[in-house]
């Protein structure tokens, strides 16, 4: 098992979520329940898995979650490209945000390509 407090892609993850939250204030309130929940979910679902596969025993399991952490990582970025083409949210704005997202999963990646080498 892992502590996953110490793992930077948690440690990143959980500063986007802060990010996605402060976001999504501005995104109008028919969304409540549309792409608000939903880019608010995929968020958080980045760091729940890979605080789950922290938890799992195996190598195997861990990578998996990480995976499905991963999984997330593009969910949210189309989510955010939605919000962006259907002008919710400006350019300036979330541009960095995706490019946040991305360098997270370019880490997420590297991490599982690490583990799948070092069983």
């Amino acid at each position: 098992m892992r502590n996953f407090r110490e793992l930077k892609v948690w440690q990143d993850a959980r500063i986007l979520v802060r990010d996605i939250y402060l976001i999504t204030k501005v995104l109008p309130d028919t969304e409540k329940y549309g792409l608000t929940s939903q880019i608010q979910r995929c968020s958080v679902s980045i760091t729940a898995n890979i605080t789950e596969g922290c938890g799992k025993y195996s190598n195997k399991d861990f990578v998996r979650f990480l995976q499905i952490s991963l999984g997330s990582t593009y969910e949210l970025e189309n989510h955010l490209i939605l919000c962006e083409d259907l002008g919710f949210i400006p350019s300036e704005q979330i541009s960095p945000i995706i490019q946040e997202v991305q360098l997270l999963q370019k880490r997420i990646a590297a991490l599982i390509k690490y583990n799948k080498q070092n069983p």
